[in-house]
């Protein structure tokens, strides 16, 4: 063995020498979601109307669509992070692996989707002032 204490070859990682660092991402993720959630749903509370062109001027702005990009970014981090726990936890055959890799594509082509439509809403807001 000779590894050290038995204290010494448990602290702190977990069977997969990887769990704490999980852990702190879906708390830090899981934070970052909850300021900005509750910066959108403030900001929207207070717009003076909800039609398509307050809307759309209203994420035309600089500081809006940047911390929107950042929500969408946060929320399908998250998203990954908490599925994978339940795709690892409860997919004991091959199949995960087919799983972990249909998760991250879809992770991804939907969180472009929506930052493209963020961008797109936001560098067109103006050209049509």
């Amino acid at each position: 063995m000779g590894n050290g204490t038995s204290i010494g070859r448990v602290r702190g990682l977990g069977s997969a020498k990887e769990g704490a660092h999980h852990w702190w991402h879906q708390r830090l993720s899981a934070g970052s979601n909850l300021i900005l959630m509750l910066w959108f749903v403030l900001s929207i509370a207070l717009l003076p109307a909800h039609d398509f062109e307050t809307i759309r001027h209203w994420i035309g702005q600089t500081q809006v669509a940047v911390p929107l990009i950042l929500l969408v970014a946060s929320t399908f981090y998250h998203f990954r992070l908490g599925l994978q726990v339940v795709i690892e936890d409860y997919q004991h055959d091959e199949t995960h692996i087919v799983l972990m890799v249909v998760l991250n594509f879809f992770t991804l082509a939907a969180g472009t989707t929506a930052i493209y439509a963020i961008l797109k809403i936001a560098f067109s807001a103006g050209a049509a002032l």
